[in-house]
């Protein structure tokens, strides 16, 4: 439907995305629309397409799907349209002197004539220059919407590649509509529709070096490689782009060109590699930190004996031979690995490794991929950590997200402790090494048979195996740990056993249940029912139901489906909002799927912040269905979502092992059945094992956890890094 008007009221606008609710003045009455109308006003002209929907709290309201805007021409509709503050320094009192000044004119003069507007008394040619200013960039905004909706873009995509362009954006994509893919969320086929509407030929250059590129940025933020071989990536390309592989071999080697947007490698292990120029000089940037830190290393200062002692006895506690020499080795060299199973001492190793570098004088920094470890980490260490975006100081700066830490404003710490450091990716290391001065110490800690990261490339295993930086490997289980099934049953999983599932000990349970379905049902009952009763645990906070795979029948798509009716089942005090097939409500336990570095964060202290990461688990505290929003809080923070980032959010009762990386859970429910075989890794169940703080029931067949433990296939990466440090021997 169309509907026609002059917006009334403004009654809620999102300044961040443009979620607006208006009442609009129509021939037939007042309407309340609602949806993506960034920048429009009271009194503007304005042409809607949408539907009605009936908003449970709210009532029939329109939900617009896309719009035509008109700047007022009545005196009456401008008065009202400079009164709502759209246009910068320009308020109700101002907004009246220009008027009965310019009459009809008065918008025209604003955008394109300037100068008269110092006739008014209190506008001096500077302000009159910036209200000039602002009218022009919420003119220049609108059109650039109303332009890309044309090619079909929803006003959502629409106002991101405003965001990311800004004034330049029609200039941008008119040259290069395949630029729209650096924008979170917008896929290539979706740019190579515009640009086919462009009238771009399928064969131009332009189209062949986006797919190229595109293919490369896939690869490397979904699967995690570095590079892609030049002779898997031309067929690649060239099925992608339906192009003859000539024309996109000789793309790839333009684009390789002198300080092109990619590198190509012609010997990397036993093949070539084809990366985007950035990745290839975040290895070598690492590479060559690698090799530096091993060049600077240094006898230990003071007595190591004596020093040892005194922390033994503060602690409470006395070092094997493997941790103290871990502890020693912190104080020797510019970059150590401490690695090791669970209940093999790490934590009282790296209680050990800040204290007596405390004791030497040395102001240490701790920090974790994520928020959950960060919190855990300071309650092991009694030492504040912070997540590694915060203690780089993340910020964003229009479009360009950077951090405020880097070689020019480098960190103030002697050295540095990065605790899960399996979870960290390529990208976020090089970041790390470009904040640390020369002269202080890197310590990474974390279980190099866990998952590699989320992100690109696998940097604590090949730095470990490239023999360049000393490492400790603690392999001991501790005599508290020994009674432990867990811990035991997980070391067995690592050495290929198969975990002990008949002893009663009250920690680890196999629960056999041979057909999918009722693995379900038996996961579900233990989630909801029995453990809380049991144990007193939270199934939001304390219970965690895993599974190797997002889809069947044992996925956690059903499964979030059945655990949250048991949990969380709908009531009339529940507020509920519906965005595309998923339905969130009060109440709800979700997870952030990908990395945003943009999301506000308010903290419990009002200190606003920045950033929620894949993986970080919450709660929905509160629905606004008039705003189409939700408010979700995430430990000691809050974070409001609206339809805009809502496709970030996910139900989190059951999450794939994958996801729970970097967090620790009371009790851990994982569901072994049904699934894709390259799922049902050895490292896949021993990561999810590990996440067991206290109790870990195995829910399924025991052949198919036989399975598991023999399937040593591992996510297999093209990474680079291993083979440059390689090189350096």
């Amino acid at each position: 439907m169309t509907l026609s008007g002059i917006i009334d009221k403004v009654i809620y606008k999102n300044n961040d995305n443009g979620y607006t609710v208006a009442a609009l003045e129509t021939p037939d009455g007042e309407v309340t629309i609602v949806g993506l109308l960034p920048l429009v006003a009271e009194g503007e002209q304005i042409e809607v397409e949408g539907e009605y929907k009936l908003n449970p709290k709210h009532g029939q309201q329109f939900e617009v799907s896309s719009f035509l805007s008109r700047l007022p021409v009545e005196e009456t509709a401008i008065l009202r349209y400079l009164s709502s503050g759209i246009v910068k320094g320009v308020r109700t009192k101002t907004a009246k002197l220009l008027v009965d000044a310019f009459g009809p004119n008065t918008l025209d003069v604003i955008e394109n004539d300037p100068e008269q507007l110092v006739q008014i008394r209190g506008i001096s040619p500077e302000r009159a220059e910036k209200i000039s200013q602002s009218m022009k960039e919420t003119v220049g905004v609108k059109t650039i919407l109303l332009y890309f909706q044309q090619f079909g873009m929803t006003p959502s995509v629409a106002f991101k590649i405003y965001k990311q362009f800004g004034l330049r954006a029609y200039d941008v994509v008119r040259a290069n509509p395949y630029r729209i893919c650096d924008i979170q969320g917008v896929s290539f086929e979706k740019a190579d529709r515009i640009a086919e509407q462009m009238g771009y030929d399928r064969s131009s250059p332009s189209r062949i070096d986006a797919g190229i590129v595109y293919i490369l940025n896939q690869n490397l933020f979904n699967n995690g490689h570095t590079f892609i071989p030049k002779q898997k990536l031309i067929p690649l390309a060239a099925e992608f782009l339906d192009a003859d592989r000539d024309t996109v071999e000789g793309r790839i080697d333009d684009l390789c060109g002198w300080n092109g947007e990619l590198y190509y490698l012609p010997e990397i292990g036993n093949t070539d590699g084809v990366y985007l120029r950035w990745v290839y000089e975040s290895e070598k940037n690492i590479t060559n930190r690698v090799l530096l830190a091993s060049r600077l290393g240094s006898e230990y200062p003071g007595n190591f004996k004596k020093d040892i002692a005194r922390i033994e006895k503060d602690l409470g506690i006395e070092f094997d031979e493997k941790q103290a020499r871990a502890v020693k080795e912190s104080c020797c060299h510019q970059m150590m690995i401490l690695t090791g199973g669970p209940g093999t001492g790490k934590t009282t190793t790296l209680n050990g490794i800040i204290r007596i570098l405390e004791s030497n004088g040395e102001k240490v920094g701790l920090a974790t991929p994520t928020g959950r470890a960060a919190k855990r980490i300071t309650e092991l260490t009694g030492r504040e950590a912070k997540t590694i975006h915060r203690l780089l100081e993340y910020t964003q700066t229009g479009a360009e997200r950077c951090f405020q830490r880097n070689h020019g404003n480098p960190l103030d710490f002697d050295a540095v402790i990065i605790d899960e450091c399996s979870m960290v990716d390529l990208w976020l290391f090089d970041h790390l090494l470009d904040a640390l001065p020369l002269s202080s110490r890197l310590i990474l800690v974390g279980d190099v048979n866990q998952l590699p990261p989320v992100g690109p490339g696998s940097v604590l295993k090949d730095i470990l195996f490239s023999d360049w930086v000393p490492y400790v490997e603690l392999t001991e289980i501790f005599r508290q740990a020994r009674e432990s099934l867990i811990v035991t049953n997980a070391h067995a999983v690592l050495h290929g056993e198969m975990p002990v599932l008949n002893e009663t000990k009250n920690d680890f349970f196999f629960l056999q249940a041979n057909h999918p379905q009722a693995a379900v049902n038996l996961a579900v009952e233990l989630a909801a029912q029995r453990l809380p009763a049991a144990y007193g645990f939270s199934p939001d906070t304390d219970i965690q139901v895993l599974s190797p795979t997002r889809k069947g029948t044992c996925g956690t798509i059903l499964l979030n489906r059945e655990l949250r009716e048991r949990i969380n089942p709908a009531g009339y005090n529940k507020k509920e909002l519906t965005f595309r097939d998923t339905v969130f409500r009060e109440g709800d336990k979700v997870m952030q799927i990908r990395n945003n570095y943009d999301l506000i964060t308010e903290r419990d202290d009002g200190v606003l912040d920045a950033g929620i990461y894949n993986g970080d688990l919450g709660i929905v505290e509160t629905v606004i269905p008039a705003q189409e929003s939700i408010v979700v809080r995430f430990d000691d923070k809050r974070v409001t979502y609206t339809n805009e980032t809502l496709e970030e959010l996910e139900p989190a009762y059951a999450i794939t092992v994958h996801k729970s990386q970097g967090s620790e859970f009371k009790a851990v429910i994982l569901t072994v059945s049904e699934g894709a075989d390259l799922l049902f890794t050895r490292n896949l169940l021993y990561t999810a094992m590990t996440r067991a703080k206290q109790l870990l029931i195995l829910v399924g067949s025991p052949a198919r956890l036989s399975y598991m433990i023999q399937n040593v296939s591992t996510d297999k990466r093209y990474s680079g890094l291993k083979f440059m440090l390689k090189a350096l021997n």
